[in-house]
């Protein structure tokens, strides 16, 4: 099996090579194709995410990416905006679930974030009007919002769960996110048997403070999902330990959520869960699932004896450290 692998900037090379050493003790062989893609791809073909890169992808249809430095304010375009867009990734999947031994103020947490990942304020159409004006577009079309709505509900359905709830701001948006509403409850009346719910997006936020464990799948447009994403990592730990992917009708890309870390880059001290978790999804969606619910299992099991794990997980170990304990847990 070919996959392509993007180390990425920072702490990715670190965190990448302990996923593939977790993988291969879960007993699964992958032959992977390194690509380019951050900081020293720029610096090695002139762009952070050359074309050859996005070909491999189109080639082996799956990909393992490791985190990218995008600048703030400058430089270049997120490598992550133009990855979605190059191969259509338009949805993104975040699932959601609190851990055993990690600390948080809420228990039973357990639900997935769909983003839709290709259009809204999101993809980054902006322009200067005049000296001191820009103006950002914020496009909104009914086939991508019939897709990213059919996407959460297929999703429930074969994942077992029972309620959408589809996030808007209609009430100020009228178009926009009346046009996206419009969808959301036209493909609803497709899935009967699913609960579905619309709610505004201020109201989302206040009930996920209150009890997060009301919600099941949510689902939203580009910048909303954005930050719901993060925030709800919060609720069960943060980003290093909440895995996410990419998908799209051919290609699918699944990726640490958390930053490249350049302050603590190569030093061995970065945290792999996310990457590691982002990978079992990967198994899992080439079929490899008995793999994926072991590393799933060890990493559970890891967490909640507390050895060997990174200070951002409240242990005094690195990642040599709770990449063995990982590796452990998997053979016992």
């Amino acid at each position: 099996m070919r996959i392509v692998l993007i180390e990425g900037d920072g702490i990715g090379p670190e965190v990448t090579t302990a996923t593939c050493e977790v993988i291969a003790a879960a007993g699964v062989t992958i032959d992977w194709v390194r690509a380019d893609a951050g900081l020293g791809a720029a610096e090695k073909h002139g762009e952070p995410l050359p074309e050859i890169t996005l070909d491999l992808i189109r080639k082996h249809r799956v990909a393992l990416k490791g985190p990218c430095t995008t600048p703030v304010g400058k430089g270049f375009r997120s490598i992550n905006v133009r990855l979605r867009k190059g191969l259509d990734l338009f949805a993104s999947v975040r699932p959601v679930k609190t851990l055993p031994g990690v600390k948080t103020p809420y228990d039973n947490v357990d639900l997935i974030v769909v983003r839709e990942n290709t259009e809204g304020l999101y993809a980054g159409l902006e322009h200067q009007v005049v000296p001191g004006v820009i103006e950002s577009l914020r496009i909104i079309t009914r086939p991508a919002c019939e897709r990213i709505v059919r996407y959460a509900f297929e999703l429930a359905r074969t994942g077992g769960r029972h309620r959408v709830t589809f996030c808007h701001k209609a009430d100020v948006m009228r178009l926009s996110d009346g046009l996206f509403l419009e969808c959301a409850r036209e493909v609803a009346d497709e899935f009967p048997f699913i609960q579905f719910e619309e709610k505004p997006i201020d109201n989302i936020c206040l009930d996920l403070a209150l009890d997060p464990t009301q919600y099941d799948v949510l689902v939203m447009e580009n910048l909303f999902g954005d930050v719901i994403s993060d925030l709800c990592a919060g609720l069960v730990g943060g980003l290093g330990v909440v895995p996410g992917a990419n998908f799209g009708s051919r290609y699918a890309v699944f990726e640490a959520v958390h930053g490249s870390a350049p302050d603590i880059a190569g030093k061995g001290l970065a945290n792999p869960i996310a990457l590691i978790r982002s990978a079992a999804m990967m198994l899992d969606h080439v079929g490899e699932r008995a793999a994926a619910a072991r590393i799933e299992k060890a990493v559970h099991a890891t967490l909640q004896a507390g050895i060997g794990l990174t200070r951002d997980l409240g242990g005094s170990g690195n990642m040599a450290s709770l990449t063995a304990e990982l590796v452990r847990h998997l053979g016992a």
